[in-house]
Parts: C-alpha cells; structure tokens; sequence
C-alpha cells in the first residue's frame, strides 16, 4: 500500500507534475473553493465542449497541484470513503493535452443511447486498471504516468508502461470491464442524483428536506428494475414523475398488466402521464 504522500515523493523524484481530478457531486464546496484560488490556467472543466456539456455545472474538474499540502487537498486526503475522485502525475504540463484525452473517453455510444464513462471516479478507475492489459491501460491513461486512488479500503497506485498521447479506440477495453453490484449501484444512483439536480433541483431540494434523497432515489431504481424499464428515458421519466409527488402511492394504474412486456407497459403508463398533462390523447 502507497500513502499519496509517499507516491508524490516517488513523482518528485522522477519529475512528474501533480494533477487531481475531483467530482463536482458531493464535492461542491471544496470545488468551488479551489476554483477561486487557483488561477484560471491550473484547471479545466471536463464536461465542456462535449456532448455533456448542459451538465457543467456538476462536472469532474482537473487541477494542476503545485503540492498536496493544501488544506482542501488534505481534508479530501482524509476522507477517501467519498469517493472524490484520484491523483495523478504526468510529465507534461499542458493541461489542454491532458483534458482532451479525458474528454475523448468521456461520451460513450452512439445517439440517443449515449453515456458517460464515469472515468473520474475512482472505483470505476481501479476496476478499469485491474483488468486491462499493459498497451489498454496506455490507452486509457493517455499521457498519466501514474495514478493514486482509493481502492477496496486503501490506498493503491497503477503506473503507465508507455505515457503518451493516444486516440480514443472505436471499442474501448475499460467498456468492458465488469462492474461490483455495489460499484454499479451506486454509480447508478450518482447519474441519477446529477440528473435532478440538473433537470429538477427545486424539487429535489425540497425531497431532500424531507428524507434522504439516495435513499429514495435507491427505491425508485429499485422499482425501475422491477418493472424491466432499463433504458434511461425510461428510468429518467419514473425519477421525474415520482418526484412531483415524491409522498403519493403510485397509482394502481401504473402497475404491470398480466403477460405486459416491459416497453409496453413503460408505453402504456407514459401515454397516460401524456394525457393527463394535456400532451397526448389516448
């Protein structure tokens, strides 16, 4: 095991620079704290100029460090549980180089089933550096020489056989990693916390004055899997109509009909919410 005190030592002496990629969600504070001290040429915002860009405002951030001795860095260094996000150290300080190679992993899919690789995680990175090949892990590492994350309980550091720049392959090895059902789960439950609070942040706020937020939003992916609504409208659209009255039954109405499929039932209940709502006849 690596402390990230004794991995930045090893990175000093090999003359790398310092990096850090954090996650907005959860980390808003401490984000915004360093945005306002550090200058404007020592991060980038990771969702710009990307299809995800209308998510910017709770976007993955990199910096470039100058040290971990910072009192924002060290709270974050203490705290590894919140999964924050990871170092890491490259010998080159173009930070532009660095934030197009991550923007390139970033979208995955083609239109309207696109996604985000949630590379700036770091349990979605270990899994990833734990199954891929030497020449995979330089695809994906791109010019990082190395990276320190937390991992399975402790600190854990991965190097890069060969840093350099690298196009973004047409079938990416990491999209075939498996996920942990924990790992999985709660990265299904972050993209939905960041959805609300992007399309629905009044009434998530105000559900989230009431109870914990995850922990409804765990019961409605709960449900979602119940129903086999899989695909993201249709998850997007049982978080939504269930936070308009986040209290209420669900309607008797809404529950599968014997021998439905999941698309036909999911078609059935959207077109009822449609004309209700004015938008649609029946």
């Amino acid at each position: 095991m690596s402390t990230p005190e004794q991995w930045m030592r090893v990175q000093g002496e090999l003359g790398q620079r310092l990096y850090l990629i954090l996650d907005s969600a959860g980390q808003l504070d401490e984000r915004n704290a360093l945005l306002n001290e550090w200058d404007n040429d020592q991060y980038r915002n990771l969702y710009i100029g990307t299809p995800a860009s209308s998510l910017a405002a709770v976007a993955p951030y990199l910096f470039q460090l100058d040290t971990l001795d910072h009192p924002i860095i060290q709270a974050l260094l203490k705290s590894p549980e919140r999964h924050w996000g990871w170092l890491a150290s490259s010998a080159s300080g173009d930070l532009d180089l660095l934030t197009q190679h991550w923007r390139a992993r970033l979208v995955t899919g083609e239109r309207p089933n696109q996604a985000l690789y949630r590379f700036h995680d770091n349990r979605v990175l270990g899994r990833a550096l734990a199954h891929l090949s030497p020449e995979q892990r330089s695809e994906f590492l791109g010019p990082i020489a190395s990276v320190c994350y937390w991992q399975d309980g402790q600190w854990a550091a991965a190097y890069n056989p060969a840093p350099g720049e690298y196009a973004a392959p047409l079938d990416p090895a990491w999209l075939a990693v498996p996920s942990a059902p924990d790992t999985a789960a709660g990265i299904q439950i972050d993209n939905a916390r960041r959805y609300l609070m992007v399309e629905q942040m009044e009434p998530l706020a105000e559900l989230a004055s009431q109870q914990d937020a995850d922990t409804w939003i765990q019961a409605q992916l709960e449900l979602a899997r119940t129903w086999g609504w899989q695909v993201p409208e249709q998850v997007r659209f049982l978080l939504v109509q269930r936070l308009q009255a986040p209290g209420d039954a669900l309607p008797k109405s809404w529950s599968p009909q014997l021998d439905e499929t999941p698309q036909a039932h999911f078609q059935r209940v959207y077109q009822e919410v449609q004309f209700w709502q004015g938008d649609a006849t029946v």
